[in-house]
């Protein structure tokens, strides 16, 4: 049997009743119809050309922070924005194609069948695969190029900007440059070329420099701190000088080393003053029995858990908290979890005296994975 019988006799086994079936162009090569067919490869090519857009924003945008006092800080605010609208109208283009084309050229087909229980017999497959055909070719797909082909390109590009997404990450090797402080294993207290980083407070203002001493906190306090590299002289060490003419606003700064400080995700440390009497019953880890300076201790403030800030301390108990998923960590021992979801210890900052300043300052970067676990941490 040819198609066109298989297609009858497939109705009448399947209890199906054609209520309508018409041709949406009964005459064919019409004006209309082409600017139907037009209108509908606009739109793919819009998505195709949209999604091509957006893998260019993606990997040649420029996207790291610019200050705002930098001409070029517009194109950076631009550039979550552009990745929202490009993408958006990828979809979009892909969606209303699809859409319109079913609208403008499949026949409107009304139909009524009955239901029936059980598999479907080898003839009801075969009836069915001519239906399915018949209604390919009723489509016009085949004789529409032009749909066919942006339909392919903006399908396509589509696709190619989904899937930058996740390649891109694993395109960029995240430890490329692993031994700076952009690197996995580094954070922004990395001290390079001999510099001291010191530990400064956030007063609200990034263009203010506020470092910070023993004697500003009493016993039992906690402050978030946040790294500040000091200039160095010609001789590699510190230009104290110069330094406190940064401290007083006489001196000009690097206002975006001093904005990413502030805003880098793995800087904030807790610096806590234990009370004597609970300083006396510390616990230290083993190979950082001398990470604090006297009764100050500094702990990451990104939790080992998911990364939520573990902002806040209980004096009393000398707790640190997490008020996301309610983890707990004793400062009395190395900042061991001891309740919630958390598994790890929170990483600690080496610290010290400036003795020429008196200004604590950190005296290397953390030697254990900050916040979440990667697949590279080896405990």
């Amino acid at each position: 049997m040819d198609r066109d019988q298989l297609l009858k006799l497939g109705g009448k086994l399947d209890e199906v009743e054609l209520v309508e079936y018409t041709d949406p162009w009964p005459v064919k090569g019409t004006k209309a119809e082409k600017r139907a067919e037009r209108a509908v490869a606009a739109w793919f090519t819009l998505a195709g050309l949209s999604g091509l857009a957006f893998i260019g924003v993606f990997l040649w945008w420029p996207w790291e922070y610019v200050p705002a006092t930098s001409d070029q800080h517009w194109l950076y605010l631009l550039y979550t924005p552009l990745l929202g609208l490009t993408l958006g109208l990828s979809i979009l283009g892909v969606g209303v194609g699809v859409v319109m084309y079913a609208k403008k050229f499949l026949p409107h087909e009304v139909a009524v069948q009955q239901r029936h229980d059980g598999p479907s017999a080898e003839i009801d497959r075969q009836t069915f695969v001519a239906h399915l055909a018949d209604a390919g070719d009723r489509s016009t797909i085949a004789r529409r190029s032009i749909i066919k082909r942006s339909a392919l390109f903006g399908a396509g590009a589509f696709g190619l900007a989904t899937a930058a997404l996740p390649l891109g990450s694993l395109i960029h090797n995240p430890h490329k440059d692993s031994t700076n402080k952009n690197g996995l294993w580094h954070t922004g207290w990395l001290a390079e070329d001999g510099e001291r980083v010191f530990l400064r407070r956030d007063t609200g203002d990034p263009h203010v420099i506020e470092l910070v001493k023993p004697e500003d906190l009493d016993a039992g306090a906690m402050e978030t701190v946040f790294p500040f590299h000091a200039p160095k002289n010609s001789s590699g060490g510190v230009d104290y000088a110069k330094m406190e003419g940064m401290l007083a606003g006489t001196e000009r700064v690097d206002e975006h080393e001093l904005f990413e400080a502030l805003r880098r995700s793995d800087n904030p440390v807790m610096l806590i003053r234990l009370r004597p009497e609970d300083a006396k019953r510390v616990i230290k880890h083993q190979g950082q029995e001398d990470y604090n300076f006297g009764d100050f201790y500094a702990y990451t403030k990104i939790c080992s858990h998911l990364g939520c800030p573990t902002s806040l301390y209980e004096q009393r108990t000398n707790r640190i908290l997490c008020p996301c998923h309610q983890s707990q960590f004793d400062a009395l021992q190395y900042a061991k979890p001891i309740f919630g979801p958390a598994t790890r210890k929170l990483a600690q900052l080496p610290i010290q005296v400036d003795t020429e300043t008196g200004y604590l300052y950190a005296r290397s970067d953390f030697n254990e994975a900050v916040g979440p676990a990667f697949w590279e941490r080896k405990s």
